[in-house]
């Protein structure tokens, strides 16, 4: 009932606007990394990994250098872009299971309201390509969430692992893509098992500039998930040590290859100027694995924290003719996008469930000069951890890494770091700032307040 009713808020809409401005409605592409950390790129300072063609889009659009995703894992952060909702209000979160598996009865519930359910409903063409990890049974798939088509891998691209040894990750070549008995589906069949993952960045790129040129003069909305540099890490014979930072930097530049060929499609079809493009990550990179771990640059931390480096990501925003460009530092998060895309394509959010997420679109168009996010709030599981507001950042339970900690560390008073001054978060200030400390954990409490847990969707398993 509610998806009808949002549907029908949304027709109406469309229908309400003028003929000029549903032809300035602009494309969305979105293009999500697994595990890309802050300091990965070129462009945010890695000193050998080259990505030309991300540095080229940075330069000719905007670095936003604080931009966050809504948790530190993968299956939650993509429910919170997905929907501009915390994980804590959908169930997409738990302290249990972090992520969903392949023996994972849940999925992200029919009730919420996807980025491309809503913009289907305004006449958008959709389609989503990689890594989707809400759900791999067919009432959780891409295609019963607002997309006309999927070509990917459900879950993340370690699972089902055959061989049960670690160093197995640690090693893998392109001939170990066997050990990983993952499916590559097309909807909601699967064409190949296991995926032939040397070729995965490839052949998600094809699909993705595929559909931009069936789309045509439509507008549409593409969801490119790539499912690395998740470990374990693949890429094509063509990058095989290409980089001189060995086979992570081979990985990362060949998925700067795939921005570049994503981005030649939309000049070659004329459509650059009508498109928003916007790269970024699900969360920080998993530091456990070395080398093959990606880094985050001076932030602290990496995956599975929720310190500055396991959820302030590197993100490139590209709307030629439209933003202005330049370096970012006003606050960002993927739980923008949905209320963004909407706004700018016309619609508008039903007033029935919160959002997380605040409309950028006046301030990418450069109409006002201060981003509408002024507070991200970070969650680890089912629990709030930390707090930003403006460059104060409290913690108020931290957990260090992905692994090897077993509880959190409780702070009373909180850890308190200015993000302006101290961006690695090393100097605890919270003695000096006892009023900023009372204001911040005042912020926590209303915000706890209002938010309706349901039951996690995570811990179940198939069967149970």
């Amino acid at each position: 009932m509610r998806k009808f009713l949002f549907s029908a808020i949304l027709s109406c809409s469309l229908l309400l606007a003028s003929g000029a401005f549903a032809a300035d409605r602009p494309n969305f592409v979105v293009i999500f990394c697994d595990d890309l950390g802050y300091g990965d790129l070129s462009t945010f300072g890695h000193p050998t990994i080259r990505t030309p063609n991300l540095d080229a889009l940075a330069a000719e659009g905007q670095k936003w250098t604080s931009f966050y995703v809504a948790a530190c894992v993968c299956t939650p952060s993509r429910a919170g872009l997905l929907t501009g909702r915390l994980p804590i209000r959908n169930g997409m979160c738990s302290d249990r299971r972090r992520v969903l598996f392949p023996d994972s009865s849940g999925g992200l519930p029919a009730t919420e309201i996807t980025i491309s359910s809503a913009l289907k409903d305004l006449g958008y063409r959709t389609a989503a390509v990689g890594k989707w990890h809400l759900g791999h049974l067919p009432e959780f798939l891409p295609t019963s969430h607002g997309f006309e088509s999927y070509f990917g891998i459900p879950y993340s691209n370690d699972m089902n692992r055959v061989k049960r040894d670690v160093s197995q990750i640690l090693l893998a070549e392109q001939e170990d893509f066997a050990a990983y008995d993952v499916p590559l589906m097309r909807d909601e069949e699967i064409v190949e098992r296991p995926a032939d993952q040397r070729t995965i960045t490839k052949r998600y790129t094809e699909e993705a500039v595929a559909k931009i040129r069936e789309f045509g003069d439509e507008p549409f909305f593409i969801y490119l998930a790539h499912s690395l540099p998740h470990i374990p890490l693949f890429r094509d014979e063509s990058f095989k040590g290409r980089s001189t930072a060995g086979f992570y930097g081979d990985v990362i530049e060949e998925i700067d290859w795939s921005v570049g060929m994503i981005t030649e499609t939309l000049e070659e079809a004329g459509i650059a100027e009508d498109t928003l493009v916007i790269f970024t990550s699900d969360n920080g990179p998993w530091l456990t694995f070395d080398s093959h771990g990606g880094t985050a640059g001076m932030l602290r931390d990496g995956k599975g924290s929720t310190w500055e480096g396991g959820m302030r990501v590197p993100t490139v925003v590209s709307w030629p003719g439209t933003v202005k460009p330049g370096i970012v530092h006003e606050m960002g998060s993927t739980l923008d996008l949905l209320p963004t895309f909407v706004s700018l394509a016309g619609g508008a959010l039903p007033d029935d469930r919160v959002y997380d997420g605040h409309d950028l679109s006046s301030f990418l168009r450069g109409e006002t000069g201060d981003s509408p996010r002024r507070t991200m709030f970070f969650y680890h599981g089912e629990q709030l951890y930390a707090v930003r507001q403006g460059m104060h950042k409290a913690h108020f339970l931290t957990k260090t890494s992905y692994v090897g900690q077993k509880a959190p560390e409780k702070h009373e008073p909180p850890l308190l770091f200015h993000l302006g001054i101290d961006p690695g978060e090393q100097w605890n200030i919270a003695e000096e700032h006892p009023g900023v400390v009372a204001s911040l954990r005042e912020l926590v409490d209303e915000h706890t307040a209002g938010v309706e847990r349901i039951p996690s969707r995570l811990p179940g398993r198939i069967g149970e």
